[in-house]
């Protein structure tokens, strides 16, 4: 007879494991990513996710996508894998710092959500003052 002895699992190990079966819940969706002169426009391809269910985030030069379906059980439900077709969607892109981030617009309509960032205009150094003449 043989006997399997699982090893225990440090604290780290566990953290990391509850990270990830969170993330394995959600998936990337598809993303079209368009540079104007002005600004950054971003599509992102949300099929079956309303208004309610966004959630953008900036941090940085992070941008975080978070879409979430509405889900209902059906009554005739039975598992059939349909809950990978159910599941929400997560985009996390690094943008950088050129963009302004207060002024981001977003517009959903059929599941495309329409992101538009705008550039940060260039900051111009302030000049330095005029040197005085002495007057002797």
């Amino acid at each position: 007879m043989h006997t399997i002895i699982h090893p225990l699992k440090s604290d780290s190990r566990s953290r990391r494991a509850g990270i990830s079966t969170r993330q394995e819940n959600l998936r990337k969706p598809h993303y079209d990513c368009t540079e104007h002169d002005d600004a950054l426009k971003l599509v992102v391809y949300v099929p079956g996710v309303d208004a309610a269910g966004i959630e953008i985030t900036a941090k940085g030069p992070d941008l975080a996508v978070t879409a979430r379906k509405s889900h209902f059980v059906r009554v005739n439900w039975h598992a059939l894998h349909l809950e990978s077709a159910q599941r929400d969607y997560r985009l996390v892109l690094r943008l950088g710092h050129g963009l302004d981030f207060s002024r981001l617009e977003a517009e959903i309509q059929n599941g495309v959500l329409t992101l538009k960032l705008p550039k940060k205009l260039p900051s111009r150094e302030p000049t330095a003052a005029p040197a005085l003449k002495r007057v002797a």
